[in-house]
């Protein structure tokens, strides 16, 4: 599984992904993460037609959304979207939110897993907790849990432990979608400044040195490359201290049900969402 991906989350279904994407391959990204819920996945897969690059060279993710949860619907799904895409399988395939039938739906993907339509399986918004019922009820663990990771909601204690039970861990909304005005955070501004970076590469270079997969989303070309060109930052302690002091133990995101399950009224939303017929 490659350290960097490109994610296409929010990127407007249709001809916007596909080219997105393509320009993502072309700059020199293997790794695709998109969702059914994102409603893009079939613009991911033409743009990997279009590309020309040998499906054996990329790494492409997506996810099951809860109005496919349940083991029967689950394994629907799977075959219903590779039937769709042509991909043949999928190199890593999670669960999208810890609600519904998770369990019937992760009994789902260890099924497709064992018949080789999904390279790996893991899962999304999972707490340690939540993740550590499900892999002492399963009959294979999860391999990673995409969780929301930035500079002010660093989850310390659950990398961790997600590490320490040797979980994947891969960062959704490294840039907050610039809320809290982080490009121009004094702390990140201040070391960006130090290394000639940008703000965003210190954020992605402070995930990966913390050994968490990133997969940020661009559709300028500049940024796609520098996105992607992180791995010789190495930020000494005291920057990654610094960085530390930014956390506030909160999501940045009200519909994040990870950062607090009892809200009622956005599990309603998220179990209500359909995202395909």
């Amino acid at each position: 599984m490659p350290m960097t991906g490109f994610g296409v989350y929010r990127i407007k279904p249709g001809e916007d992904t596909k080219q997105a994407v393509l320009q993502a391959l072309k700059v020199g990204y293997r790794a695709i993460d998109t969702a059914a819920a994102y409603q893009n996945e079939g613009d991911v897969a033409a743009a990997i037609r279009e590309s020309g690059i040998p499906r054996e060279d990329l790494f492409i993710t997506s996810k099951l959304w809860l109005q496919d949860y349940g083991e029967a619907a689950a394994q629907k799904e799977i075959d219903r979207i590779l039937r769709v895409t042509g991909l043949g399988y999928f190199d890593l395939y999670l669960l999208h939110q810890p609600l519904a039938d998770y369990y019937g739906a992760w009994r789902g993907l260890e099924q497709a897993y064992r018949e080789g339509k999904l390279r790996a399986i893991g899962v999304a918004n999972f707490t340690p907790g939540i993740l550590l019922d499900l892999i002492m009820n399963s009959d294979i663990a999860p391999m990673v849990d995409q969780i929301e990771l930035h500079p002010f909601y660093q989850q310390t204690k659950n990398v961790q432990w997600l590490q320490a039970h040797h979980v994947v861990v891969e960062s959704w909304g490294p840039f907050v979608n610039g809320q809290n005005d982080i490009f121009n955070n004094p702390t990140l501004t201040k070391i960006a400044t130090t290394h000639d970076k940008t703000v965003a590469q210190i954020i992605l270079a402070w995930l990966q040195q913390r050994q968490i997969v990133i997969i940020p989303k661009s559709v300028h070309d500049e940024r796609l490359r520098q996105n992607l060109a992180v791995e010789d930052i190495e930020l000494t302690d005291a920057e990654m201290a610094a960085i530390k002091t930014l956390d506030t133990n909160h999501s940045a995101f009200d519909w994040n049900i990870m950062d607090d399950l009892n809200k009622p009224e956005m599990i309603k939303i998220l179990n209500d969402a359909h995202v395909h017929d």
